[in-house]
């Protein structure tokens, strides 16, 4: 094909012109969100609760047997009778305080005794 040397030179005029105009690309919306996007680390610890069972002190009295209080009170106080009476309240308020108080069937041996320094239990 025969282009004649006017038609050559209005082509590259317009190719000038081209090149001074911005050029427009198709760009993926896709690529640019994916730029723009963060990588954030997380971190986070699982827990994992080793004792299910929740304290006595906290549990209803009435779903709480004899055999339950007895154990508790020989691991709590190291002895090997079961323990006199046993009162398990609550009481309400600004704050709200549960408790257990024991009374041993005998009392202690040294109880008396001023030279021993007194258990902080």
């Amino acid at each position: 094909m025969e282009v004649s040397d006017d038609e050559e030179e209005e082509e590259e005029k317009k190719e000038e012109e081209n090149e001074d105009a911005p050029k427009l690309e198709d760009v993926d919306e896709e690529k640019e969100k994916e730029k723009k996007k963060k990588k954030i680390k997380e971190k986070y610890n699982e827990l994992e609760e080793l004792d299910k069972t929740k304290p006595i002190w906290t549990r209803n009295p009435d779903d709480i047997s004899e055999e339950e209080y007895g154990s508790f009170y020989k691991s709590l106080t190291n002895d090997w009778e079961n323990h006199l009476a046993v009162k398990h309240f609550t009481v309400e308020g600004q704050l709200e305080i549960r408790a257990l108080v024991f009374v041993p069937k005998r009392a202690p041996f040294d109880m008396f005794e001023n030279r021993k320094l007194k258990n902080s239990i």
